[in-house]
């Protein structure tokens, strides 16, 4: 059964996330130095000849139908970045929530490959998201200091997902990412 579309597991309440941004380490980023994406593999099997890529289509979409090989071959998805309805999954990014590069600069360099593996791959928090792929193009491997989803009436959820992702995998924020973070948060319900 599909989630509701940008329904992300393991989000944090608007207050919980404002605890744990808190609680993050403050840091400048750290070095690209020996940063791949390769050092974090990632669309890894996840049984039924289905890799990470299609579990995501999957729980983000509605009346999602595969193949024999797993591919969503048709389906309703709502990009939540953009507001944008999709009914063909090539037009779709799946989005690291915390982009590796990010993730990299923020403390994963010091990571095993096999706890990358897992970052890369976490189905169970907030990191992973379908969204359109201009959008996850124009993100790339900024911070929300440097990009916000340009609909705004997902700031909040945006946030609390960022936060719970850095918190989870005790990555560091910037000053200037704990500032966006503190305003987009400022724009969740009360």
């Amino acid at each position: 059964m599909a989630a509701e579309s940008g329904a992300l597991p393991g989000v944090p309440t608007a207050e919980q996330a404002r605890t744990e941004l808190a609680e993050l380490k403050v840091a400048p980023h750290g070095s690209m130095r020996g940063y791949s994406r390769a050092k974090f593999p990632h669309w890894a099997q996840q049984g039924e000849k289905c890799d990470t890529r299609e579990t995501v289509l999957e729980r983000d979409g509605t009346g999602v139908q595969r193949d024999e090989e797993c591919r969503a071959v048709s389906g309703q998805w709502v990009s939540v970045y953009d507001d944008k309805t999709f009914t063909n999954a090539s037009g779709l990014d799946i989005d690291h929530m915390v982009p590796l590069a990010n993730a990299w600069r923020s403390g994963a360099s010091e990571w095993t490959q096999e706890k990358r593996k897992a970052f890369a791959n976490d189905l169970t928090h907030s990191q992973l998201l379908a969204v359109s792929a201009a959008s996850n193009r124009s993100k790339g491997d900024q911070g929300p200091d440097e990009w916000q989803p340009p609909s705004k009436t997902y700031w909040c959820t945006y946030a609390r997902a960022w936060v719970s992702v850095k918190a989870t995998y005790e990555l560091s924020v910037t000053d200037a990412e704990k500032n966006t973070l503190t305003e987009m948060l400022g724009t969740c319900p009360s």
